[in-house]
């Protein structure tokens, strides 16, 4: 399993759950938190410096809360290619999918599987050839039902960005089996109040995955 080689920068792009209260900069300030955000970035930067602090690796979180994939493609020059990272992780498509059970009259805001497959597929072919890694992970709903109807089109798009990862020589993180399998033991309000925004516990959920992808033991 390839590690991240030492001096790497390693660039996060994603929705609200990326985001989680970053810093504008999206990187470790002087005067701590919020920097890299609440969430699972900030928990991956600080396994970072707790365990290779000689490495000096430089975490950045590009996460925007509320993005969808098409709003991932209007940002992508300036947040991705103007300075590109050695390593990108991108986790989008929960708003993309949430956007049609909690409006569903807001036909507007909703991102088709088919638009969501030929947009990541357009930001992922352009930009792997200029990044020494790219990891892609699943979105996700905290629902251990499924055949509940938002599960189903969730894990339609999980679907994309698993085929993705195969053909563009990336690592692939299943966000939703990392949830499944702690929900097996417990329900999913006690990660997520409302099956998408993780509390602590969810965000280690997804820290943990995303450091087993790229060989870290957590």
């Amino acid at each position: 399993m390839p590690r991240i080689p030492a001096r790497s920068k390693l660039l996060f792009i994603g929705d609200s759950i990326t985001d989680a209260g970053r810093d504008v900069s999206g990187e470790a300030t002087p005067w701590g938190a919020p920097g890299t955000g609440r969430g699972y970035v900030s928990l991956i930067e600080a396994w970072f410096g707790a365990t290779r602090p000689a490495d000096r690796i430089r975490v950045v979180n590009r996460g925007t809360s509320g993005h969808t994939v098409r709003d991932l493609a209007a940002r992508w020059q300036a947040d991705v290619l103007t300075a590109p990272p050695d390593w990108l992780s991108i986790m989008i498509g929960i708003n993309d999918v949430w956007r049609q059970f909690d409006t569903p009259l807001r036909t507007d805001l909703h991102v088709p599987l088919a638009e969501y497959r030929a947009t990541l597929t357009d930001l992922v072919s352009r930009t792997r050839p200029q990044v020494k890694g790219l990891i892609l992970a699943t979105p996700y709903l905290i629902e251990s039902n499924r055949a509940d109807p938002m599960r189903i089109t969730m894990d339609a798009y999980g679907s994309v960005v698993r085929e993705l990862a195969a053909k563009h020589d990336a690592l692939f993180v299943d966000t939703q089996a990392a949830f499944d399998a702690v929900t097996a033991n417990t329900h999913p309000m006690t990660l997520a109040w409302d099956r998408i925004h993780p509390n602590t516990t969810g965000h280690f959920v997804l820290a943990r995955a995303f450091l087993s992808a790229v060989g870290e033991s957590a």
